[in-house]
């Protein structure tokens, strides 16, 4: 058989954040939630896109030029004659005639298809900064379970090569895929958006009912956990919601930390690229206050917290 390949948008070395120690992210595309707050747009469809960067044009039409089907227009031109490429989305293949004939970088390619192999030639540079720091490799997203099969064998190959392991997972998965991952992860990021079940699929386009199952079965399974849970105003950093959570963290069998993660914006600039409306237009960050007053709820429930990932 053919070693698995997947779709990776990004392969970040030497982060200090995202489980112990230093570590190689490698983030994978496709996600089965829709998350108002996603900072990374780009991961939620499973195959490559192109996005378009509107400050990098420099409006020579190349693009529109090669583009066989039809799928690129300008819009009409400003006051001081600049337009705008726009993308229609429904007939573009995402072939990457575009981006490789833009002379700007104003067009690039979100997501390559990668081997596992591939992927290990990358983790493999920083092996002494794992070694020296207790650190490792944490897979993200996306969903890893969105693309099982590839994520499994990376954590694998990972495991054999005595790497420590971590995945950030949603835990919007069969159980069949989840544990078939689980066994060769040495830490689990859980995320947790919201307890309501019907709160949670406004919020996110599903129900939290296979999330908050998935989340006790790996907790009797003994493996390393901790909850992490986005502080979005307005969303989620309601006091019921945030008691209903550090009380369900505080009955997993083993898990005793919870990751408040506060909001930020830095993914608008995401969404204009990929040609969609930014769900939450004028949300700002939680204040330190609140936060303060968060964390002492979930300190309550004999947790240990700390603010960010």
């Amino acid at each position: 058989m053919s070693t698995p390949h997947g779709v990776v948008f990004n392969i970040q070395r030497y982060s200090i954040h995202d489980g112990p120690g230093i570590r190689t992210l490698v983030f994978l595309k496709g996600c089965p939630l829709r998350c108002l707050w996603c900072d990374n747009p780009e991961s939620q469809c499973k195959t490559p896109e192109v996005v378009y960067s509107e400050h990098n044009c420099i409006n020579c039409g190349t693009c529109i030029d090669v583009c066989t089907r039809g799928s690129l227009s300008a819009t009409a031109p400003d006051p001081s004659g600049k337009w705008r490429l726009v993308i229609d989305r429904s007939r573009c293949n995402d072939c990457g005639d575009c981006v490789a004939n833009c002379p700007s970088t104003a067009l690039r390619m979100t997501g390559r298809v990668l081997s596992v192999g591939e992927v290990m030639a990358e983790v493999e540079k920083d092996r002494a900064f794992y070694r020296s720091s207790g650190g490792g490799v944490t897979l993200s997203g996306g969903e890893p379970t969105a693309q099982a099969e590839f994520a499994t064998a990376l954590l694998k190959q990972c495991q054999e090569r005595g790497i420590h392991t971590a995945i950030e997972t949603c835990g919007y998965a069969s159980w069949a895929e989840m544990s078939e991952m689980l066994q060769y992860v040495d830490l689990v990021l859980y995320d947790l958006k919201h307890m309501n079940p019907a709160t949670h699929r406004e919020l996110t386009g599903v129900s939290n009912q296979t999330i908050l199952r998935n989340a006790k079965k790996i907790a009797v399974e003994g493996i390393p956990m901790a909850v992490r849970f986005p502080i979005v105003p307005g969303y989620t950093d309601g006091e019921e919601n945030i008691e209903a959570t550090a009380r369900f963290v505080a009955q997993l069998r083993g898990v005793s930390e919870i990751h408040l993660v506060p909001y930020h914006n830095l993914g608008e600039i995401k969404y204009k690229g990929l040609g969609r409306e930014y769900p939450l237009v004028g949300t700002h960050s939680p204040d330190e206050s609140d936060l303060e007053k968060h964390m002492k709820t979930v300190r309550s429930h004999g947790l240990t917290v700390q603010v960010g990932g």
